[in-house]
């Protein structure tokens, strides 16, 4: 009786060299030459399991150890008391080397005095050298206007001193702090002024301080001509205003004088 051969893997084999009874047809050289098919992955998988496994477990012994370990003292919330210095304290600084005692103090002391042989000016605004804001507002040109710019400027207050010489030459200064919380107003205010027909000149030690002068006369019907002069500057939170009216020509020479010698008492 004849049995059905069955393929086995391996080396392809031709039907010369399979004889025999069943189980006999491959010799062994053929088997150990056969190859073996190695499964893909697995190597790799294993590393990556080691890899978890190293670091689960290096985790787990970090928290054994750290809680085996006596807790960490912190540092007292107390502080050592420091000794108080004893004796006089410093002198404070005078107004010569701090210049806010100056400037907070009686501002109509930094005013120059009135001239002799000129009478106070008979309408001066204010009362004992100060000015209110509504005051100082009322002696512009646009009142209601000028209060609310003051507003806004953060107008603190004012002082001002006011002369005449016979019936027509007249003079005011004015010194206008202001409190500076938010811009800086006294710059600002110091040349927000209408210049228009004048000639000018910049004021000796002020920076951006100027001088004006008129070159023609303001008329109306009824009223003598009148000429005007007038001075801007400012110095830290205070503006200085000079206005000077005549009915004749003002020469460069007088309102120089009077800005220079104001601003040289801030």
């Amino acid at each position: 009786m004849e049995v059905e051969q069955v393929p086995v893997p391996g080396p392809e084999v031709t039907g010369g060299e399979m004889h025999g009874e069943m189980g006999e047809g491959i010799d062994e050289e053929t088997r150990e030459e056969t190859p073996r098919v190695r499964r893909r992955g697995r190597t790799a998988l294993l590393i990556a399991t080691a890899a978890v496994l190293g670091l689960v477990g290096g985790t787990c012994a970090g928290y054994l150890i750290q809680a085996d370990r006596e807790p960490t003292k912190l540092p007292s919330l107390s502080q050592p008391v420091v000794a108080q210095a004893r004796g006089a304290g410093p002198e404070p600084l005078s107004a010569a080397q701090d210049r806010r005692v100056k400037t907070d103090g009686d501002l109509r002391k930094l005013l120059i005095k009135r001239p002799k042989g000129t009478q106070e000016a008979e309408y001066a605004p204010g009362h004992d050298g100060w000015l209110t804001m509504a005051e100082y507002a009322d002696q512009l040109k646009d009142p209601d206007k000028a209060f609310g710019s003051l507003v806004g400027a953060e107008f603190r207050r004012a002082a001002g001193v006011d002369w005449q010489v016979g019936s027509t030459y007249n003079v005011g200064i004015r010194l206008v702090q202001y409190r500076q919380e938010e811009k800086l107003s006294a710059s600002e205010q110091a040349g927000n002024w209408n210049v228009d027909g004048t000639r000018s000149w910049p004021i000796p030690g002020t920076g951006d301080g100027m001088a004006y002068v008129t070159t023609k006369p303001d008329t109306e019907p009824g009223y003598e001509p009148v000429y005007s002069a007038q001075a801007h500057a400012w110095r830290g939170d205070i503006a200085m205003e000079i206005w000077i009216y005549d009915t004749k020509p003002i020469p460069k020479a007088k309102i120089m004088d009077l800005a220079e010698r104001q601003m040289e008492r801030l």
